[in-house]
């Protein structure tokens, strides 16, 4: 029998009785479903969905086969083009999340967390840069304190951030942030300050004119020609000419190497790029107005003794104090 509870009609004043679900119908409620609910509506796939919770295709098909009884409704519908959830699903999934939000941080806030015995799966965001130039030691540090922890890194950037964010796919992401989610928390790590990359052996820094003259490697995710570097150039009524745009910065030292390319990187990728010596790093000849790399994460998480703890981590080994 279903408990009622009283609600006041807005526009008339007239109390109604609401049906509300009965506390002792919960019992008959696996959890473990809800959670396989939610991977299955970010992923929409049953292997990506198996994947992301390390179970095998046949258990999250039996699952979303429960799912479907227990809501009384086919959920996920095959498309030409995957999966597609029905109107049904999508509100129930819209009810679900803040409530499983809720859920998930209040048991995490009951259990201490302890590193070296944490198997704990952590969900990053990095932009390249990030990855490239700070990742390394933050990820010897967090090896060495939790040993038997899975760090699983998902490439962000300001575009990709806040739905990497609200969908739950990671939990804290580093990257230049701009609109991030309403319930997101963000925290400043470092200005980010660029140097001047080139693997040719002309002595001297480069000057202006020969800065300006010089062709272009830009590190660009989205495939774009221009960025904030171009902005500032801007500023002094000057242009630089790209002509090669490449989508992660782990190639720069073989491209740059023995030519006259060079390219405008954050400070910290810098440092690893010419630790070889194969290329120099200077100062761009111009005023180059930072941006800031920062950590952001979602209120869910806010005090979650393992997520607090591995945000403590970043912000050691990623801030400028690193």
């Amino acid at each position: 029998m279903q408990d009622e509870i009283p609600g006041r009609c807005c526009t008339a004043g007239i109390f109604l009785r609401v049906p509300t679900m009965n506390r002792s119908d919960l019992r008959r409620l696996d959890m473990n479903l809800l959670v396989m609910f939610e991977a299955l509506m970010i992923e929409r796939n049953l292997t990506r969905a198996g994947e992301k919770l390390f179970v095998t295709q046949s258990t999250v098909s039996a699952a979303l086969g429960r799912l479907r009884d227990l809501f009384d409704d086919p959920l996920l519908v095959r498309t030409g083009r995957g999966m597609e959830p029905t109107s049904r699903a999508l509100q129930i999934f819209d009810e679900l999340r803040p409530a499983m939000d809720v859920i998930s941080a209040a048991v995490s806030r009951a259990k201490a967390f302890e590193p070296q015995s944490s198997c704990n799966v952590f969900r990053l965001g990095l932009s390249d840069d990030a990855e490239f130039g700070l990742f390394p030691a933050l990820l010897a540090a967090l090896q060495a304190e939790a040993p038997n922890i899975v760090v699983v890194v998902r490439r962000a950037n300001y575009l990709l951030m806040p739905s990497l964010l609200s969908s739950g796919e990671i939990t804290v992401g580093v990257s230049y942030t701009t609109d991030l989610p309403a319930n997101a928390k963000r925290r400043k790590l470092r200005d980010i300050g660029v140097k001047v990359l080139r693997g040719d052996s002309r002595p001297g820094p480069l000057s202006l004119d020969e800065y300006c003259a010089r062709p272009h490697v830009m590190v660009s995710f989205s495939g774009d020609l221009s960025g904030a570097i171009d902005l500032d150039l801007e500023r002094i009524d000057r242009r630089r000419r790209v002509v090669l745009a490449v989508p992660q910065f782990g190639s720069l030292r073989a491209l740059l190497r023995n030519t006259e390319m060079i390219a405008t990187v954050p400070d910290y990728a810098a440092c690893i790029l010419a630790d070889d010596g194969s290329l120099r790093a200077e100062d761009a000849p111009f005023e180059v107005r930072p941006a800031e790399l920062s950590m952001v994460w979602g209120a869910a998480q806010d005090s979650d003794p393992a997520e607090r703890w591995l945000r403590e981590r970043i912000a050691k080994f990623m801030s400028t104090e690193a």
